[in-house]
């Protein structure tokens, strides 16, 4: 019976010892992982950024390269004077005249164009 029990007690206290060995294992498993955590979820997060920012950076070089253009093509008496002519600016010696009512005038000459003026 004593060789029974010295048995027992051998193998009662080797599943301690695993089952502590088990523990230990899994603890230190969460430490790094709980160490890690920080650091991965900010790598993950600037990635995010950079990106966003490459996209607002290609944004703006397009918008600078249309801007480029429109200077190009504003250089110039031409560019000028079709620019003063689109804010309502008249030369010396003319006359502006201002015409209200187009659209209803559009539509009525349309129905007269297609026949539907009826008199």
């Amino acid at each position: 019976m004593a060789a029974r029990r010295s048995s027992r007690a051998r193998s009662t206290a080797r599943r301690r010892r695993l089952l502590g060995g088990r523990v230990l294992v899994v603890a230190v498993a969460m430490l790094v992982a709980f160490l890690y955590y920080r650091p991965l979820t900010s790598y993950v997060q600037t990635r995010g950024d950079v990106q966003r920012r490459q996209d607002e950076v290609a944004g703006l070089q397009a918008e600078k390269a249309r801007l480029d253009q429109k200077l190009a093509r504003s250089n110039g008496v031409a560019a000028l004077r079709r620019e003063a002519r689109r804010i309502g600016y008249v030369r010396p010696g003319e006359r502006l005249f201002i015409v209200k009512g187009i659209p209803e005038w559009k539509r009525a000459h349309a129905a007269t164009v297609r026949g539907d003026d009826r008199r």
